[in-house]
């Protein structure tokens, strides 16, 4: 296990593979890193170099009493991206993922960036108000937040088959895949769990959006329950319209899983037309264990359905 120091001194847990073009993927809410395996896996494949992260307050990184905020979030990023000396480097963020990407680009520009993509992502504003119509309104997340306090175990193993588009006739992936994601989720703290849900439902990133002045690609399901794509990817099209825009029919929330092969084809594309140079890795051990932490473009935009 691999941590780098954020800004506050949190200890956040990082995995980096292989040598190519750095790719970094952010996963989304309540999971951690592992939950891009299969991306992962293809994307070694394809020779590039990934780097998969926990978010703080998940998975392996420090339960954090505070910093729970996209502020926080893309300091965090940078921190990674700083430790580990990357440029021209490739952002994935997946739903919550999405709003660090954004919030990223706002507050440091892309300069050290070669391209992003958004999936099924929670940007460029969630939460309904008098500017946002199709938002998701703020008594939904309320009611989650209600829930997770009530009883988070029977709240997350709802929450997978939302996820996943399951249903009584519709069972896109295994009850093991689902007891995977429910497993991944739990490794989560409470208060991060929590708080997140206000940070994704609450943070407008519609400014930050101009700051994507690079390749960005956007794919998001028109069956996504989770984060409607009237709501997010729609927008985030219109926001950045040089952006490639791919919607995936049928495709729910956790598209990672259900229509892997397809997202594998489509990001493994983006990726390479848009990547960056390999990057050497840092000279100085940057690196710790679980036991010893150390304190250290494609141009014009297209819409698909698939």
């Amino acid at each position: 296990m691999q941590f780098f120091t954020a800004k506050d001194n949190a200890q956040i847990s990082y995995r980096d593979r292989g040598d190519g073009a750095p790719v970094v993927l952010i996963h989304g809410w309540p999971l951690n890193g592992d939950s891009f395996e299969y991306q992962t896996l293809d994307l070694l494949r394809k020779g590039f170099r990934v780097i998969t992260y926990d978010r703080r307050g998940f998975g392996h990184s420090d339960q954090t009493a505070t910093g729970y905020d996209y502020n926080t979030f893309a300091d965090d990023l940078a921190s990674l991206i700083d430790t580990l000396q990357l440029t021209k480097v490739s952002l994935v963020g997946f739903s919550m993922g999405g709003g660090e990407i954004a919030r990223y680009l706002g507050r440091y520009g892309s300069s050290k960036i070669s391209s992003v993509a958004l999936l099924s992502s929670v940007a460029p504003y969630m939460l309904k108000d008098d500017t946002n119509p199709d938002g998701v309104p703020a008594e939904q997340f309320a009611k989650m937040i209600s829930q997770i306090e009530e009883d988070r175990p029977a709240f997350l193993a709802g929450f997978t088959k939302q996820f996943f588009g399951v249903n009584l006739i519709h069972h896109p992936v295994s009850q093991e895949t689902q007891n995977w994601c429910f497993n991944m989720a739990m490794m989560a703290g409470l208060k991060a769990t929590i708080d997140c849900v206000t940070a994704f439902g609450h943070t407008d990133f519609r400014d930050d959006m101009r700051a994507f002045d690079i390749p960005t690609l956007i794919i998001h399901g028109d069956e996504d329950q989770t984060v409607p794509m009237k709501t997010a990817g729609e927008q985030a099209a219109k926001l950045v319209p040089h952006a490639i825009f791919k919607i995936y029919q049928g495709a729910p929330h956790g598209l990672f899983i259900t229509h892997k092969q397809q997202l594998s084809n489509d990001l493994g594309s983006f990726l390479e037309a848009n990547k960056g140079q390999a990057v050497a890795r840092p000279t100085t051990n940057v690196n710790t264990t679980s036991t010893a932490r150390s304190q250290t473009a494609e141009s014009g935009r297209y819409t698909t359905r698939q």
